[in-house]
């Protein structure tokens, strides 16, 4: 295996009172992150449900939050990146229920407040957040629901059952970028968003050191429309430094990606000014680089993503910007989707990516960190295979997916055991670093 070496190679009550924040920003120095004066390493997840579980009615699920934050912090695990966004109606289709955001400017608070005690509860563990703000996909509302509130139609929502075309709904979505009633909107939520004071730590998102970042959307594409999207990509960006300074900014793009219809690229999509890092998504599944019934198909997998890589920070090293691996995950072994299922080609692959990624960080590489796709813990399909619904639990796999696809659960003890081997390797960087830099200090 070709390895890596580019650049160097129950129910539980909240307590009433929290401990004064005396943790930093992250913020960037050359192309480290650093907290607290000190470089700043990890190996995080995406728990992009977070908000919902920890909505104050009915519909949230606190005392699981808290079960699955203990999980991951005992893994090492402590950054994460979650949704602080969505929008849809009680019948949306293909999304996550209920949307924090209902109707354009209206919101559910019960939502806000699971936002409010997730993150209080991520700084009680010294947890740092990654906050998504949009989505091109449809499956937290995202841009295309902005769309329809403007536009006041119906979203042309792809067949996804009977693996119908997604073409005239990517075309639907792309019109985001242009749309400036949308735009509009989306610029009142980020204010709303950035400027809310947390209904139980009482501290205004703005000025929380929990968040390490806002992130402009998931994963957006401009397709055939390339220099439109990258102008949104820096008026959005300029618009959120406008209204805090204090946090960093990401695209929440995937680099580029297996195919060049999608209209990303590194380079490109973070040039701007107001872009603080560059992430990457490796999806060797979702473009055709690996097929999980035929296993042969995973060596020349690895291979490609070795090469991916390269090229990404090759881009990356231009723009002198660090690098976050936020979304990579492999279905179970022979694409099942039962929980019970063997995990041996997905654990090989996080143990090849985690090695590389953290290889390129003990070295002095633009790699920094990873966030592997996606935490479940407790929760389990109520269909395997099927799509969710209202009322199912909520997993690493959002509804417009098939359930069970990519999602880790607490009972899978061996990618576990990877991820907490890399999680404590990864913070050992910092520590190590750390102790170095105070002994520097001291002479």
């Amino acid at each position: 295996m070709k390895v890596l070496r580019l650049l160097v190679i129950l129910f539980i009550v909240p307590s009433v009172t929290f401990p004064q924040i005396t943790s930093d920003f992250v913020s960037i120095s050359d192309t480290d992150f650093v907290k607290n004066g000190d470089k700043y390493f990890f190996l995080g997840t995406n728990l992009w449900y977070g908000m919902n579980l920890g909505a104050s009615d009915e519909t949230g699920d606190r005392a699981r939050l808290v079960n699955e934050l203990d999980r991951l912090q005992n893994l090492g695990v402590h950054n994460i990146r979650i949704l602080g966004s969505s929008e849809g109606n009680a019948d949306s289709k293909y999304q996550v229920l209920p949307a924090l955001q209902i109707s354009a400017g209206e919101y559910n608070e019960a939502v806000w407040k699971g936002l409010d005690f997730l993150l209080a509860e991520m700084s009680k563990r010294d947890m740092t957040a990654v906050v998504c703000l949009n989505n091109f996909w449809m499956w937290s509302g995202g841009m295309p629901k902005y769309l329809s509130w403007v536009k006041k139609q119906e979203i042309p929502m792809p067949d996804i059952e009977r693996k119908g075309s997604w073409d005239e709904f990517i075309s639907y979505s792309l019109e985001f970028f242009s749309n400036k009633k949308a735009n509009e909107l989306f610029k009142e939520h980020l204010n709303t968003t950035i400027n809310r004071t947390n209904s139980i730590t009482g501290i205004t998102y703005k000025n929380d050191p929990t968040i390490m970042a806002w992130q402009l959307a998931n994963e957006p594409r401009g397709y055939g429309s390339p220099k439109v999207y990258q102008k949104w990509i820096r008026r959005i960006a300029r618009y959120i430094k406008s209204l805090d300074q204090n946090h960093l900014v990401s695209v929440g793009s995937e680099g580029n990606t297996g195919s060049s219809r999608a209209g990303v690229d590194l380079y490109s999509d973070n040039k701007s000014k107001f872009i603080d890092y560059a992430t990457v998504h490796i999806w060797i599944q979702n473009w055709g680089w690996y097929t999980p019934e035929r296993p042969a198909t995973f060596e020349s997998a690895l291979k490609k993503t070795t090469t991916y890589l390269e090229d990404q920070l090759t881009k990356a090293s231009k723009l002198g910007k660090p690098v976050i691996v936020e979304e990579f995950g492999v279905s179970r072994d022979r694409a099942s989707y039962d929980p019970s299922a063997t995990t041996q080609i997905r654990d090989q692959y996080y143990e090849y990516l985690f090695s590389e990624t953290l290889s390129h960080a003990q070295g002095g590489g633009l790699i920094k960190g990873c966030n592997f796709w996606s935490w479940s813990g407790e929760g389990r399909p109520q269909n395997p295979g099927g799509m969710w619904k209202k009322g199912h639990d909520l997993i690493g796999d959002p509804p417009h997916e098939k359930q069970g696809w990519y999602s880790v659960y607490d009972t899978d003890a061996s990618t576990i055991a990877i991820i907490k081997k890399y999680a404590d390797l990864f913070n050992a960087i910092s520590q190590k670093l750390a102790a170095n830099y105070s002994t520097e200090k001291e002479k």
